[in-house]
């Protein structure tokens, strides 16, 4: 079971038992990282056809050296063209690419082992949300006037509305004459208190605040 089908020259029968193999595993693979998550219908469709692509890219090297680094160059032209995605993606093209390369090489059966593997344990983590941000943790934006003295500004606020907040960016916009401060906050409540608003804007000359959730590309 885990060994590879190739013995000798790759063989039509061969070559279409791997074919199909690797648009099963890649269909159910991309169900499973694409489950609860927000995707587009063309990253649904890379994730279920990169088994397929790589494997028939490994086959087709097939210890030729020339035309490994031939390939490892095509896929160094590729890489700069794509658009950087979340963690989660990064991680089900890399599964799809393993899955297509142990079919490549004829592991039919590690191939399947793997994707039972890891994708019991990204449902289950999924499942219990695993490594989610509190949906009371925001982050909130504030601008004020460079003449402003930032330290401490919003730490009475901050107190009245049982808010916790920890600075973790400072930058100047607008030509240097406002600043930008960065709070991670946790909010005793889902809903933000407009009154908590209220007297932020009465802080900061009544300039920009912005609440937001964190994405996870922030988190990255």
């Amino acid at each position: 079971m885990l060994n590879s089908i190739f013995v000798g020259p790759t063989t039509l029968p061969d070559l279409i038992l791997v074919l199909l193999a690797s648009i099963v595993l890649g269909v159910l693979t991309a169900q499973v990282f694409l489950y609860k998550s927000r995707h587009s219908a063309s990253f649904a469709l890379t994730l279920s056809l990169l088994p397929m692509t790589v494997a028939v890219i490994i086959m087709l090297v097939n210890g030729n050296v020339g035309t490994g680094v031939a390939v490892a160059g095509a896929f160094a032209l590729v890489r700069f063209r794509s658009v950087p995605g979340t963690a989660k993606e990064i991680a089900a093209i890399f599964t799809s690419m393993a899955i297509g390369l142990a079919l490549g090489m004829g592991y039919l059966g590690i191939a399947a082992l793997f994707f039972l593997f890891s994708s019991g344990v990204t449902l289950i983590l999924t499942l219990v949300n695993f490594g989610a941000v509190s949906r009371h943790e925001k982050r909130l934006k504030i601008t004020i006037p460079e003449s402003f003295n930032y330290d401490g500004l919003f730490d009475e606020v901050f107190e009245k509305y049982k808010v916790k907040a920890y600075l973790e960016k400072i930058r100047t916009t607008d030509m240097g004459t406002l600043f930008e401060l960065s709070y991670d906050v946790t909010l005793p409540e889902k809903q933000v208190p407009k009154a908590f608003l209220d007297e932020l804007r009465t802080r900061n000359g009544n300039l920009n605040i912005v609440i937001e959730d964190f994405s996870e590309k922030e988190v990255l």
